[in-house]
């Protein structure tokens, strides 16, 4: 069974889900049948590299509202990811564009690193203060989580697996996700933002009842694992 979540990594909702599906899974009888890909989403497209300003600022502005009601705002999605074990410092966050740390995930999944990859990033970004847009913090980053360094040198210095993310934006639109994080089950089941553990359980038990069968409309001579 195939699990293909879209997040982004300057998504703080996205890593309180990430920590709810990883219980979901644990918690699922048949976790060792499902593979998990995460995917690119980007909640600005258009950011630059760094804003300037911290993450209680940016806040006030997109919203309109003052910066004691944005940190305000802020501490209540802290209280809820301390809650999934996440230790948030949202307030200066160094927000910018993540599209350059999609293309490390994207690497990170050729070497069988993609999830901790994602967690790293998260916990760097959410967590660390780190600005995931800087090619010398995702250089390290990676090397971090064991990717080669030389191949991470090469894509952030190139424009490898810029199409892949963007392939992961259209696969989006293409199925009407516009908010993440988004848990698509063999593209046939889905749900929306950080879903309690429990549901997101149910979700995979449901999908796994619902797979397709194949039916059997004859047999024949044959070899099983018992023998010929």
């Amino acid at each position: 069974m195939h699990v293909e979540i879209w997040s982004d990594i300057a998504c703080p909702w996205c890593y309180v889900g990430k920590r709810r599906f990883e219980a979901a899974l644990a918690a699922f009888e048949h976790r060792d049948a499902v593979t998990v890909t995460w995917r690119s989403f980007e909640l600005d497209p258009h950011a630059p590299v760094e804003r300037g300003v911290d993450g209680a600022t940016h806040l006030a502005e997109k919203y309109g509202v003052t910066r004691d009601e944005a940190l305000a705002m802020q501490q209540r999605l802290s209280d809820v990811a301390a809650g999934d074990g996440l230790d948030y410092d949202l307030e200066h966050a160094r927000g910018g564009s993540t599209f350059d740390a999609h293309r490390l995930v994207h690497l990170a999944a050729q070497h069988g690193r993609q999830d901790a990859m994602e967690e790293r990033l998260f916990a760097a970004y959410l967590a660390e203060r780190e600005l995931v847009s800087d090619h010398a913090t995702l250089q390290r980053l990676g090397e971090e989580v064991g990717l080669p360094a030389d191949e991470v040198a090469d894509a952030l210095a190139s424009n490898r697996f810029a199409d892949e993310v963007r392939d992961d934006e259209r696969t989006a639109a293409g199925l009407g996700i516009s908010a993440v994080p988004f848990f698509v089950v063999d593209r046939a089941y889905g749900t929306s933002g950080a879903q309690p553990a429990e549901l997101l359980t149910q979700l995979l038990e449901k999908a796994w009842a619902e797979r397709p069968q194949v039916t059997v409309v004859g047999e024949g001579d044959s070899c099983g694992v018992d023998g010929c």
